[in-house]
């Protein structure tokens, strides 16, 4: 990988590390639903196969690459498909700063290329059958964290965190 290249996972997650049920996201918070639309424009968003699926369409306004073990899966124009994380990082390689949006499998396969992580913080634990792995903090350290309480706009607690590699 072209040292060029700043991986950054996004992702958001409870306090027990939960990031999805069934497909789906657990909660609704419209401030972190625009902090990643903010963060990712303008970027290849790296993803599963179901977090893809989970999309009614693909995303403006980004560059998907879609990372399946099957291999004549389907896409629309314009979605690259792979079928590991090292072809993902090279189909991004014109992209100084690609995200990685999940799911849980594709965040334990980048977490050894990533430089960042973009972390909201779900102040409350879930029930879920996606987690987001349990992070190592000798190897990172945490370079912001903006705390945001529960309001109408957000049914939950949560705080941006932002980790660079160590």
């Amino acid at each position: 990988m072209s040292k060029k290249q700043n991986l950054t996972l996004i992702v958001a997650a409870s306090e027990n590390n939960a990031i999805g049920k069934d497909n789906q996201l657990i909660w609704h918070l419209r401030d972190d639903l625009q902090r990643f639309k903010s963060l990712t424009s303008g970027h290849c968003i790296i993803m599963g196969r179901k977090t893809f699926e989970s999309f009614p369409k693909p995303l403006p306004n980004r560059t998907h690459i879609v990372v399946t073990n099957q291999q004549n899966y389907k896409v629309p124009h314009g979605v690259i498909v792979v079928h590991n994380m090292e072809d993902a990082l090279d189909a991004a390689l014109e992209d100084k700063h690609p995200y990685v949006i999940g799911g849980g499998e594709i965040y334990k396969q980048a977490l050894p290329f990533a430089d960042k992580i973009e972390l909201t913080r779900v102040h409350e634990a879930f029930e879920a059958d996606t987690h987001f792995p349990e992070l190592n903090l000798n190897e990172w350290r945490e370079i912001q964290n903006i705390y945001h309480p529960k309001d109408e706009q957000n049914d939950y607690a949560f705080s941006f965190l932002t980790y660079e590699r160590i």
